[in-house]
């Protein structure tokens, strides 16, 4: 069977085809200090030297790398030419774009996506450099779509592992919701989280100290924070986002639980219509995404949901992807915030994988938050797990 290297790889040469691109170069060194984001789809491993990974719309895979990383170079199997060099790669680099004459050269830099930027500012004046007085300088320009593209659209063998990913994550939400008491504080909730992490083998989906993010009750700060010694009370909503990361792909998931008060059999009317409010927003947008609807959309349908409701807004997007990191890149759930830059603009395309996550504060009561993973397929999306449908009251 094909490694995932290989499968992403091989997927390069379409794109290429479908965006009329000749060549991408994918220009790195010393990747241990901070290497491309596109690595691991199309590398695996790290490099020390001035190295060139180099793909073609004729399916030519060519790896020109030091001397000393070339056989690990042929061990990936996703290059079919290994070159190698001692003192300097621009002799072999200027060889093989002779050979090739590339029209466009894409080269990994980008204004909106972050995962798209990771040709470093020094690379790129060395690449310069290198090609000052030929004519493959002036035919560089942005690979970002091509990143759009090889990032966003998950192979069946990355979709399999993001919802393995995501059983492992509702395995521990339930064993969660079975150790939960009144009384517990947000960092001892934390605590047992992470200790169910260690007990399948698996690490948390972003920085432990705030996966998993843990609100009980109204005064519990909302956001990318970590946990804290606020303690359950009857009538608090509790709320997690939380993910892992299994076998190099994440999820990424908000549950929310009411603990009821003495006598109460169900909660109280203004959390159960924030709930159905929440739920609705997820549903709708489910039901708007497909092929070809750019994300500002979706966005929309969630966001108009809360605001029709009667809720404020939320101030951030309605969704991002999800894969070998829990902010894969590319395009976004979103609105056309400066912050966003052009992503919101951003096309769905089939086997995406998504995250639905709208929110709303009850007065009161704590931060109501739902979060869900879904795949965007030919016809639609579908849930990647089973969504949260009915609070969860204990």
């Amino acid at each position: 069977m094909l490694s995932l290297v290989q499968e992403k790889v091989q997927q390069v040469t379409a794109i290429l085809q479908e965006l009329d691109l000749d060549m991408w170069l994918t220009f790195v060194r010393e990747t241990s200090a901070g290497g491309d984001p596109v690595l691991p789809l199309i590398y695996g491993l790290d490099l020390t030297w001035q190295s060139a990974l180099i793909l073609t719309k004729t399916g030519e895979r060519i790896a020109i790398v030091g001397r000393l990383e070339a056989e690990a170079a042929r061990r990936t199997g996703a290059y079919d030419t290994v070159i190698f060099y001692d003192q300097s790669i621009q002799p072999e680099l200027l060889r093989l774009l002779d050979r090739l004459k590339p029209s466009q050269i894409a080269i990994n830099y980008s204004v909106n996506d972050v995962h798209a930027d990771g040709l470093t500012h020094g690379m790129y004046q060395l690449l310069c450099r290198y090609l000052d007085g030929t004519p493959y300088l002036s035919r560089l320009q942005s690979a970002e779509k091509l990143h759009r593209a090889v990032r966003g659209r998950k192979t069946p063998h990355e979709v399999e592992r993001i919802q393995a990913a995501i059983q492992t994550t509702f395995d521990i939400f339930t064993r969660t919701f079975a150790y939960l008491k009144v009384g517990m504080s947000e960092t001892e909730i934390s605590d047992f989280m992470h200790a169910q992490l260690s007990q399948f083998g698996v690490r948390p989906a972003w920085e432990p100290l705030n996966c998993p993010t843990v609100n009980a009750g109204p005064d519990s700060p909302i956001g990318h924070v970590g946990p804290t010694g606020i303690k359950i009370q009857p009538g608090h909503l509790v709320h997690f986002d939380f993910g892992v990361l299994q076998d190099e792909y994440c999820s990424d998931i908000q549950r929310v639980v009411y603990f009821l008060r003495p006598g109460e059999q169900a909660p109280p009317p203004e959390v159960q219509r924030g709930f159905d409010t929440v739920r609705s927003a997820i549903q709708n947008a489910l039901a708007a995404m497909k092929p070809g609807v750019p994300g500002k959309m979706i966005d929309q349908v969630a966001r108009l949901t809360v605001l029709h409701a009667g809720y404020p807004e939320y101030p951030y997007a309605t969704g991002h992807q999800v894969g070998r990191v829990v902010h894969d890149g590319a395009g976004i759930l979103g609105p056309e915030w400066e912050r966003y830059g052009d992503t919101p603009n951003y096309l769905l395309e089939t086997d995406q994988v998504y995250t639905l996550e709208p929110g709303l504060a009850i007065p009161g009561y704590g931060y109501l938050g739902l979060e869900e993973d879904v795949l965007v397929t030919a016809t639609g999306a579908r849930y990647l797990g089973d969504p949260q449908t009915e609070l969860i009251l204990l």
